[in-house]
């Protein structure tokens, strides 16, 4: 969901202020930068992986461009270098992080996979077209 005026993703921000208040209270900034540059590489990584894949398995697909074959498995290799990099400089705060990413699994699963009570699905629509209205949001272009 995007701010109407701002073009801000103002939702996510709401959420992930208080979380990240949270863990400041809880640990420190440098653990806290730790976690998200950990897992900002490797699903960084992961996406450049996932780009080279499908330049191989669908090479029809329409680009805005193209990059020689070089750029990005440089890129990559880079990205994995850093992730391997934080595992081995502090491997326990980089496996709070990786845990924490974890967390999405179960919540993917419990809000998104699995089909809803019609009631639940009726008042969460409710609460997400009210919540729309108050923060002035609509969703992001396709």
């Amino acid at each position: 969901m995007i701010h109407i005026r701002r073009h801000t993703p103002l939702p996510a921000v709401l959420i992930l202020y208080p979380v990240t208040m949270l863990q400041l209270f809880v640990g420190d900034i440098y653990s806290l930068l730790n976690f998200m540059s950990f897992l900002r590489w490797l699903f960084i990584g992961v996406v450049v992986l996932g780009l080279i894949y499908l330049r191989y398995t669908k090479p029809d697909l329409p680009r805005p461009f193209k990059v020689p074959l070089f750029i990005p498995l440089v890129f990559c290799f880079t990205c994995f270098c850093m992730v391997f990099l934080s595992l081995y400089s502090d491997p326990f705060n980089t496996g709070i992080g990786f845990a924490m990413s974890l967390t999405g699994i179960p919540a993917y699963y419990i809000f998104i996979y699995f089909s809803r009570p019609k009631w639940l699905q009726k008042a969460l629509d409710s609460f997400n077209r009210t919540l729309q209205i108050i923060l002035e949001v609509v969703p992001a272009d396709q």
